[in-house]
């Protein structure tokens, strides 16, 4: 089978080489149709798996497209050449030729398609590398955005803020999560906002900078609806707790749904955080006086009864 195939893919070689041969009679090489002949080679080498090949001929496919000045079937093809190398487990270079691809469709007036590009290579290399991941998001929002495409811009923005979160970016996280914010805030996904302020409390005190959380929460309340919301009761009790160094109300709320069932990064954060000082929990001044010697109610109580005890008589 796999022999067979290879056959098949190498006649179409031959084909493609005959369509870009010159003669008297044909003066100019024929790339549409070479093209289609090395796409129908690449698709045979790789049923057969012979995908350094199959790439190979994506390659060739895609310089015919390009010097027919077709620049969307090359850049289709320069992403399956791409793939072919995700085969061979050559990430770094399967997201080069992706890029590639990215700036022939941005070239050739298709930006959502580049953005999806730039997308699919995210997700191709961030097990390996959330830096270059976070690029790739970062880069398919902005050409979101610019198309005025801000649920798909904020969605990715969102999974580079969460990579930078898993990367210890902390400075760089806090930026991208107010740009999130700032976007939600436009299309008036009200709620999430809450949440991205939860992100940002976390994201600050674990950078130690209490001032900055307690301003994303106070800048919130200009948010609908923020105001008595289970979430900002929740930040309240957290900076209160964090403030006064009582590591058992900080864990109490981390500890809670509203946070527990955060993205995973983000829950992380919750569940890791720590007062400074060794988080020594504070007695109330109620505790205290509990603590003097002296009658307290029930005592007050006995009192009266003893008081009656011999009846009213």
């Amino acid at each position: 089978m796999a022999a067979q195939k290879i056959n098949e893919a190498l006649e179409h070689l031959a084909k493609a080489e005959k369509c870009l041969k010159t003669s008297f009679m044909k003066w100019k090489p024929d790339y549409d149709s070479a093209a289609s002949e090395y796409a129908k080679a690449a698709v045979a080498f790789k049923n057969a798996k012979q995908y350094d090949q199959a790439k190979e001929a994506y390659l060739k496919e895609a310089e015919s497209y390009e010097n027919h000045k077709a620049l969307f079937h090359a850049a289709k093809a320069y992403e399956q050449a791409g793939m072919m190398l995700k085969e061979m487990q050559k990430l770094s270079e399967a997201v080069q030729l992706i890029e590639k691809a990215s700036m022939m469709y941005l070239e050739n007036g298709t930006p959502d398609t580049a953005a999806m590009a730039l997308e699919r290579a995210g997700k191709l290399i961030e097990h390996v590398n959330l830096e270059k991941a976070v690029q790739l998001y970062q880069q398919s929002a902005s050409v979101f955005e610019n198309e005025e495409r801000l649920r798909q811009a904020v969605e990715l923005l969102g999974k580079a803020s969460r990579l930078l979160v898993r990367a210890r970016r902390l400075d760089e996280a806090v930026v991208s999560i107010q740009k999130e914010k700032n976007m939600y805030k436009e299309i008036e996904n009200y709620p999430t906002c809450y949440k991205k302020t939860i992100a940002q409390v976390l994201v600050h005190l674990h950078r130690n900078d209490f001032v900055a959380a307690e301003r994303a929460v106070r800048e919130s309340y200009s948010i609908p609806g923020f105001s008595g919301s289970d979430d900002s009761i929740a930040l309240e009790q957290l900076l209160e707790g964090y403030d006064q160094q009582d590591q058992d109300q900080v864990s109490d709320v981390c500890n809670s749904p509203l946070f527990k069932y955060m993205d995973n990064d983000y829950a992380k954060l919750a569940l890791s955080l720590a007062v400074p000082g060794g988080g020594t929990k504070k007695k109330s001044p109620v505790a205290a006086q509990d603590g003097v010697s002296g009658p307290t109610k029930s005592s007050h109580i006995e009192e009266e009864d003893d008081e009656y005890s011999g009846g009213l008589c």
